[in-house]
């Protein structure tokens, strides 16, 4: 029998009336993995925090290898061994320090760590600590100045470093291509090995099948399925979630219109091969492919924010070469990046503020901006787009990761455009929130050409009436959505299969 390393009973959270927790059971052994999943608001997060000490329960008990568990801040659980990664990635780094500081840094606080840092021996162990995680970086590069990937397997790395009893990852691989996410089940495997307890929040079926030991649902902010039987109950697991049955998503690929945006020799970057593309009006289009594809940069070179090696764009016909983002607005193309966090959400605005900001010419009159206007088009797209919150006032730090994002893609769909770009909308976002997001933006297609830029080919599948393959900044595959042949998609995408 597996020791048990966490044991959790009857724990209840509230936030004045908002009942978040309600009874938590849950135990979690040495050795094992445990996958929590739950739609967005279930109280993942908030158990989460009430664990690694940001929040103090309002009820319940925790017992860390049996003896009473109350930490009192997040320091506090560390000391005890309970260390969490959280899903915004800079909070588990600092972005204006070295590789190798940040690694060391833990052990810089320690008592008897002396006044006087010797440089060169933290450079040699932090080197140390990032060759047993497989990174390749020098470890005096500054963490700002490396890719989200890089610095989510710092965090990670920093994590793994404090010999936790209990890791908490969330959402790890939302950042890492397929090689990194491996590198990531590897060391989760020799962890697990070791005796540590894993608990692994993800949404990603891809994460849940190579890693699950057992599976944890919430739902309302109780446990509300365990699954830990061979072979696991996945879509039992998704039903429990839920609260129903997940049906398949059935697509009718739309008739595609007028060509709208037309790519004609493009190239990423002066190595890759050229891209002729189009999107047409009434047409959602996913583009897929590892990170570093060129996903990223295909959206940033169609919003004005890169430049392309060579080609050329024209949009509804007329040439098209954005300067800028206000350029690319002021001709109807809309981006809604990835990582909302740094990107997107302005964490001092409540919800109608973040959802209307870059519209504010639009609820104004002589200069005076209407707040009436504002909200009631907030309200509007709140309940369009299904965004579970008290009322458009709320803060936007209020909402669970799933809603920030709802309200992020509504930002862009509050007003008309030619074309909307998508860079990974369904980021940190659990299968119930991701089929309402992916349902209003096939239900508001019809007047403009939709890109959605996915790394996840379940994703691409459950909203696409085309899905493009990019394949190390090149076109390795275009398919409409009938009738796939799946296989032959996912070898374009990991470059196994010629382009066609």
């Amino acid at each position: 029998m597996p020791e048990t390393v966490c044991e959790i009973r009857g724990l209840t959270k509230s936030f004045g009336r908002n009942r978040v927790l309600r009874g938590i059971d849950l135990a979690l052994s040495a050795g094992e993995v445990t996958v929590l999943m739950g739609a967005n608001g279930a109280g993942k997060s908030t158990l989460v925090k009430v664990l690694c000490g940001h929040h103090a329960p309002d009820g319940g008990e925790m017992r860390m290898a049996g003896a009473p568990f109350a930490p009192a801040s997040v320091s506090d659980a560390i000391s005890q061994g309970v260390v969490t990664v959280h899903q915004n990635i800079d909070d588990g780094v600092i972005p204006d320090l070295d590789v190798a500081s940040n690694l060391m840094l833990d052990r810089l606080t320690e008592p008897g760590a002396g006044l006087f840092v010797r440089a060169r021996r933290m450079r040699d162990e932090a080197a140390g600590v990032a060759r047993s995680m497989g990174l390749t970086m020098d470890v005096r590069s500054r963490v700002a100045d490396l890719s989200v990937a890089d610095r989510q397997m710092i965090a990670i790395a920093r994590a793994m470093a404090r010999a936790p009893r209990l890791l908490i990852l969330d959402e790890p691989t939302s950042s890492l291509s397929t090689a990194e996410a491996d590198r990531l089940f590897t060391l989760v495997d020799r962890l697990r090995d070791q005796g540590v307890s894993i608990l692994y929040i993800s949404h990603r079926m891809s994460d849940i099948r190579r890693i699950a030991d057992r599976i944890v649902c919430m739902r309302d902010g109780a446990i509300s399925g365990t699954f830990a039987s061979e072979p696991l109950d996945y879509e039992g697991a998704v039903t429990a979630m839920l609260g129903h049955r997940m049906t398949e998503v059935d697509i009718t690929p739309a008739t595609a219109g007028a060509p709208v945006l037309n790519l004609d020799g493009l190239r990423l970057w002066d190595n890759t091969a050229p891209i002729d593309l189009s999107a047409h009006e009434g047409e959602v289009v996913a583009v897929t492919g590892l990170l570093g594809s060129g996903k990223s940069r295909l959206a940033e070179i169609i919003h004005g924010t890169a430049t392309p090696a060579a080609g050329t764009m024209t949009l509804d016909g007329a040439a098209y070469a954005p300067g800028n983002p206000a350029g690319a607005m002021a001709r109807g193309v809309f981006l809604s990046p990835k990582d909302r966090a740094t990107n997107a959400v302005i964490p001092a605005f409540d919800i109608a503020n973040n959802m209307t900001l870059p519209f504010l010419g639009a609820f104004s009159r002589l200069s005076l901006l209407s707040d009436r206007a504002q909200r009631r088009a907030a309200d509007d797209m709140i309940g369009r787009i299904g965004v579970v919150c008290q009322s458009n006032a709320d803060g936007i730090g209020t909402l669970s990761g799933g809603n920030q994002q709802k309200v992020m893609i509504g930002r862009w769909l509050l007003r008309p455009c030619r074309l909307l770009l998508l860079d990974e909308p369904f980021q940190g976002v659990d299968i119930g929130a991701r089929r309402d997001i992916g349902h209003y933006i096939r239900e508001t297609a019809r007047d403009r050409a939709t890109l959605v830029f996915v790394s996840e080919i379940d994703e691409a599948l459950e909203v696409a009436d085309r899905i493009v393959v990019l394949h190390e900044g090149a076109v390795a595959g275009d398919h409409r959505n009938e009738n796939l042949d799946l296989g032959r998609v996912v070898a374009q995408v990991s470059g196994a299969a010629q382009p066609g």
